[in-house]
């Protein structure tokens, strides 16, 4: 079919140009894309007339337009993580007996967008909508590990803006950073009675195509009850399993 190669061109353009964090110039796209400068002329062209690029023409370069936007909000509105996400979840919750959780990053903040709670567990505090301070949760901290040091030093400039909820819990971000490491290199998230005393918390992030975490994926225990490390192994499971549907790997 000869509109494929042209579609997977201008989709290769799309993402591109959504990677980065300001408008590019031309010869920017010609290289990422590895297309030839005419054909990158014509396809940002014709991708501006659909409203997908917007033409900066006084800085001579090229971004994501309001129809690249309208496809965002749309894929917002279908819930595609919760769709997916519910079954995966609900096999772990089945495999491990305990509760797990599916947490986004938003601002300093995680909210909880799906729940599945085991029979006779302890109530939790994570309900759909509930939002958390990040570094305090397994599942932000899953997620905060995965970021760029930059992007973490922006969400938390300084003391003002961690969150102390039973006296525990990063209060700088010199701690912060060190929580983070440790996560990295233990490949897992953890957390003992800074959200709920008694209850203790472990996570893996799932990540995206770009190697971006999308979510938390979290088992909540009552602290003592089970070896954090087996707990782990089954969360990374899914989490991996969500990776691999979004294009992404753990």
């Amino acid at each position: 079919m000869p509109q494929v190669p042209a579609a997977t061109r201008a989709l290769r353009v799309l993402r591109y140009l959504a990677s980065q964090p300001d408008p590019v110039p031309l010869e920017a796209i010609v290289r990422a894309c590895g297309l030839p400068r005419s054909s990158a002329y014509h396809l940002v062209t014709a991708m501006e007339a659909e409203g997908f690029v917007v033409h900066l023409a006084d800085e001579h370069r090229y971004g994501l337009g309001v129809a690249a936007f309208e496809v965002g909000t749309g894929y917002a509105r279908q819930a595609p993580l919760q769709r997916i996400a519910r079954r995966p979840l609900a096999e772990l919750v089945d495999r491990v007996q305990q509760s797990a959780h599916l947490a986004v990053l938003h601002g300093r903040d995680v909210l909880y967008v799906l729940e599945d709670r085991a029979p006779g567990r302890p109530p939790l505090v994570t309900d759909v909508g509930v939002r958390l301070p990040a570094a305090l949760t397994a599942s932000g901290r899953a997620v905060l590990a995965r970021l760029p040091a930059a992007q973490v030093r922006a969400l938390f400039p300084s003391a003002a803006a961690f969150v102390d909820r039973h006296g525990a819990g990063p209060t700088s971000l010199s701690a912060l950073r060190t929580l983070l490491a440790e996560t990295r290199q233990r490949g897992y998230a953890v957390e003992s009675g800074e959200v709920t005393p008694g209850l203790s918390s472990v996570a893996v992030a799932a990540l995206d195509h770009n190697e971006h975490p999308l979510a938390g994926v979290a088992v909540t225990y009552e602290t003592g009850s089970a070896d954090p490390g087996e707990l782990a192994a089954e969360v990374g499971r899914t989490a991996r399993l969500l990776s691999a549907r979004f294009g992404g790997r753990s």
